[in-house]
């Protein structure tokens, strides 16, 4: 199966990281690559707003990228039916060049699994044709065997419960042997097939294409024998007759199976416990594909396009195996390896969106209305409407040619989408906080500061007493040394800093307080990436 490639931005993301992931995507679609667009985490209130404002639908959400079985198996398997003939599944097998199939019903769920090994293993412990009774054949697969004819009626859908016979002996020799319900292989012999009749067989397989007499025939309906007829001769057909019997006779029945979604690395120890060569992959009961343990060895990774992150620690879980193709950021370089060299747009911007808007530009891709509406409201975002000390002219001139774009008046629209963003809503304090967070390994200690951009910062510090109490929560289940809230007012410039956990002398070591009642207001801080991290950085250094 072809793997997607996905565009996608950081873990908790918020609407640089959303618009910029869906306006590069379109920017790639039109330049002729395949790709998608995807989120790593649920949309924000912002975020929401700005989709539902230009009507663009939110893009897929990728919870992680460890490699699962629906990623590495086949799709569209081969498969045959239990009622299948084993000359039909010999068949399937060498036209298909398969070493095994699945056996399902005609739902589509699994019934078995036959491999050549079973066939070879039939063939070898090969019972005799009188005891094709007990092998739940039917006399229609005999008759697909033998691409036959019938010529005189009666239930092909009937098991086969007498001996299989061959008519080589004298005709009278013949019928003192034959018991009734038998099934008896004879040549152009009218008499020998007369007698046959006379004896109430259940079936007569005339061979060698040979006529059958229409005294034989209106014997055979009288009794309710079936006749066929086939092209093949006495030997032929006696073997033909053993490939009759059902596939769900000689099937594995306990097979191991996966779902589409069980993890690689828990398969690779299944497999090497089974050993099998190949296994079925279900979806919700339904067979969906095969999984080849050939193919497990070195799995294809899912190719992904990082948008307004570089850091491990920001990225969707599993971001070591995927492949790492381009890189678009306007962020500090976090570290991430790759195995070889990729494409990294990256420069010192307020927001991610004016890169991707310039890259458009550069290479004469038009902008629609409805792209360019994403990408401005990503601007004034994370420049928060040009008061952050990360904005720079070219985000200015990126916003006002968007702006134009779609038809919109830059302040009216971002103080719209900041007030809706900021409107308190139903959110608990695990969602305020979870709602815009990055992660960063500063010195020898692990951080999280969240970022929430409001009008009115009022109610947000009165709930301080239960955001502080939900983040220390959320600092011992993640195993952070500090976590930080800050709740910036775009309106008087200023930014109040909740914090909790055992690193929070850092605070007073980067800023020269530790606040009152667990708040340090900083008035001019806006920017969490250019006046709150590089601060923590330095005292980490000393």
């Amino acid at each position: 199966m072809s793997k997607p490639l996905y565009v996608i931005g950081h873990r908790n993301p918020d609407t640089d990281s959303v618009c910029s992931a869906i306006a590069y995507a379109h920017l790639k679609t039109a330049m002729g690559e395949q790709v998608r667009a995807a989120r790593a985490g649920k949309l924000n209130a912002e975020t929401k707003f700005v989709l539902d404002y230009f009507g663009v639908e939110a893009p897929l959400l990728v919870a992680d990228l460890y490699p699962r079985a629906r990623d590495v198996m086949h799709a569209v398997p081969v498969t045959v039916n239990g009622e299948d003939t084993l000359w039909e599944l010999g068949r399937v097998l060498k036209r298909h060049g398969v070493k095994s199939v699945p056996v399902v019903t005609a739902e589509g769920r699994l019934s078995g699994f036959v491999s050549v090994g079973d066939l070879a293993k039939r063939y070898i412990d090969e019972l005799e044709m009188q005891d094709l009774k007990e092998a739940g054949v039917k006399f229609a697969g005999v008759l697909r065997v033998l691409d036959g004819t019938v010529v005189a009626g009666g239930d092909l859908e009937r098991a086969v419960t007498g001996k299989i016979w061959i008519a080589a002996a004298e005709t009278a020799t013949m019928a003192a042997m034959i018991q009734p319900g038998g099934v008896v292989i004879v040549g152009n012999r009218e008499d020998a097939q007369i007698a046959c009749i006379a004896r109430d067989v259940a079936c007569l397989i005339v061979t060698g294409g040979a006529a059958v007499a229409a005294a034989v025939r209106d014997a055979a309906g009288r009794r309710g024998v079936v006749v066929m007829t086939t092209a093949y001769d006495t030997y032929t057909a006696a073997r033909l007759i053993n490939q009759s019997i059902p596939v769900r006779m000689i099937m594995e029945r306990d097979v191991v199976a996966f779902g589409v979604n069980d993890l690689v690395a828990d398969i690779k120890n299944e497999i090497v416990r089974t050993k099998h060569r190949n296994y079925p992959v279900l979806d919700q009961g339904l067979l969906a594909g095969v999984l080849d343990r050939d193919r497990l060895i070195v799995p294809e990774r899912t190719k992904v396009i990082l948008v307004d992150h570089n850091e491990r620690s920001q990225a969707v879980d599993g971001i070591e195996e995927a492949n790492i193709v381009e890189i678009v950021d306007h962020h500090r370089l976090g570290g991430l390896e790759t195995g070889e060299p990729i494409f990294i747009r990256h420069d010192p911007v307020g927001s991610t969106a004016t890169i991707v808007a310039s890259m458009h530009w550069h290479r004469g891709v038009d902008i629609p209305p409805q792209i360019a509406g994403l990408l401005l409201a990503a601007v004034l975002s994370d420049t928060l409407l040009f008061r952050s000390p990360t904005a720079t002219i070219h985000d200015r001139e990126a916003a006002d040619r968007l702006a134009a774009i779609a038809g919109l008046d830059v302040d009216a629209f971002g103080q719209a989408m900041f007030a809706a963003g900021a409107a308190p809503g139903s959110r608990t304090p695990e969602e305020v906080i979870a709602e815009d967070l990055k992660e960063f390994q500063i010195g020898e200690y692990r951080v999280a500061i969240s970022q929430t951009s409001v009008t009115d910062p009022g109610a947000l510090l009165a709930d301080r007493e239960r955001l502080q109490a939900a983040m220390e929560v959320m600092g011992q289940k993640e195993d952070y040394d500090l976590v930080i809230l800050m709740v910036t007012d775009i309106v008087n410039v200023v930014s109040h800093l909740i914090c909790a956990g055992q690193a929070k002398n850092l605070l007073a070591a980067a800023f020269g307080s530790g606040g009152e009642e667990g708040v340090l207001s900083l008035p001019g801080v806006m920017s969490r990436k250019k006046q709150v991290v590089p601060p923590l950085v330095e005292v980490t250094r000393e």
